[in-house]
């Protein structure tokens, strides 16, 4: 088959980022498949251009077999009207681009498929509307429920026009799927209240490439301290001043071998620098982004991990973050403070497990793995590896899409 998927911000691994899309790539061309990705070149975390020289407004780039058409879109900061105008142009400059290619270049040839990842709607309305103009079926894969996480996070209010315009485009969307991928486990149930036939939604969670795990490196073990570390986006979702006044009681009750790091980036970032300098907090430290081929040997240098979120209504239809299963394929201890009906790190039994929005409970957790025999910890860790090997394989995800993509039409 010839696959096209649309995802506004899909990283190859030498980028920090997200590499679902290149990973189900990587294993479906192996399988013989032939697989365009279309993204931004201007890279969300980075804030700058990576790919486009001067004067490129788009170029495709082979990575390992993998094609990614990369379009070039504004420059944005913030998450203000720039950035929502570089999904607007993204939206029209990606379409344009995707019903053109197979007439600029015959030997891609026409797409068996176009996939449209949301959660930015625009660029699954893009997949869409190529889909349609080239008479082939749209598929739409669900990573986060928009607009209900954004009505949830108290961003914005039920009647603001920008939540009622989402709100009929995700549903213009679902009806017009001929099926719809969702990572979240329980996503069926608020997609089909949208009036969408269960038989339509596969659950497709997000993975990790096993492979990147035989290739990590032994760390030596340290003597002394203990490093806990969160990698990840620096968002609004990701409540991680709830961190920073855990870190203030460990450093209240005394506990000085203990550092928290964090790597990675976004808009809440700045903020959390300065709530750090404001708490006098010397048991913290923050890093840039690193790549995705070099995140598992960061996560090695820690002695447990953290994923942490706000207590939001919406992760009652589960939870697939990329980061989480990264954690869990590091080989390390985790605590889960997520509100959720899904817990992955209490099914492996490979970590601890506490309220959102505590910092007390947090921090109680992060002294309770820091007081931990080193071999209960290494126990946990391979727990959570043998959980990601049975349930979260590439290989075998990328199997379930590429069925889902050829039994499309048998359920409608």
């Amino acid at each position: 088959m010839n696959i096209f998927i649309f995802n506004h911000n899909a990283y190859p691994p030498d980028l920090p980022g997200g590499t679902r899309h290149y990973d189900l790539a990587r294993e479906l061309v192996k399988r013989g498949h032939q697989v365009f990705i279309f993204a931004t070149s201007f890279h969300h975390h980075l804030h700058k251009e990576t790919r486009l020289h001067p004067g490129e407004n788009w170029r495709i780039e082979h990575i390992r077999g993998v094609k990614f058409v990369w379009v070039r879109t504004p420059f944005y900061q913030r998450n203000d009207w720039r950035r929502e105008w570089n999904m607007v142009v993204f939206m029209l400059s990606s379409w344009r681009l995707g019903r053109k290619l197979p007439k600029l270049l015959p030997e891609i040839g026409r797409p068996d498929v176009v996939i449209g990842s949301s959660p930015d709607l625009p660029t699954a309305l893009a997949a869409y509307l190529v889909a349609r103009g080239l008479a082939v079926p749209f598929v739409m894969e669900v990573r986060d429920l928009w607009p209900q996480t954004i009505l949830d996070m108290g961003r914005m209010s039920p009647n603001h026009p920008v939540i009622i315009s989402l709100s009929w485009l995700e549903k213009f969307l679902y009806h017009r799927a001929e099926c719809i991928i969702s990572l979240l486990p329980l996503a069926h149930e608020y997609i089909t209240g949208c009036g969408i036939a269960r038989e339509k939604i596969v659950w497709i969670p997000n993975g990790v490439d096993l492979s990147r795990i035989d290739q990590r490196k032994k760390v030596p073990v340290r003597s002394g301290g203990f490093n806990l570390m969160y990698l990840g986006a620096h968002g609004q979702a990701n409540a991680l001043d709830v961190i920073l006044e855990a870190a203030e009681i460990l450093r209240e009750k005394g506990y000085a071998d203990i550092k928290i790091t964090f790597i990675g980036d976004g808009p809440e970032k700045p903020i959390l620098i300065a709530l750090a300098r404001e708490l006098g907090l010397s048991n913290v430290e923050f890093l840039d982004p690193v790549p995705k081929n070099m995140a598992l040997q960061r996560l090695l240098d820690a002695d447990g991990l953290v994923l942490n979120l706000e207590d939001v209504a919406v992760f009652k239809y589960g939870i697939s973050p990329n980061k989480l299963f990264d954690y869990m394929a590091a080989g390390k201890p985790v605590i889960f403070s997520v509100h959720s009906s899904n817990n992955p790190v209490k099914e492996a039994g490979c970590g601890i497990t506490v309220p959102p929005r505590n910092p007390q409970a947090l921090a109680e957790a992060i002294m309770a793995l820091y007081r931990m025999p080193q071999e209960s910890r290494e126990e946990m860790g391979r727990r959570g590896q043998k959980y990601v090997a049975e349930n979260h394989d590439i290989s075998v995800l990328a199997g379930r899409l590429e069925n889902a993509i050829k039994t499309i039409g048998k359920h409608n």
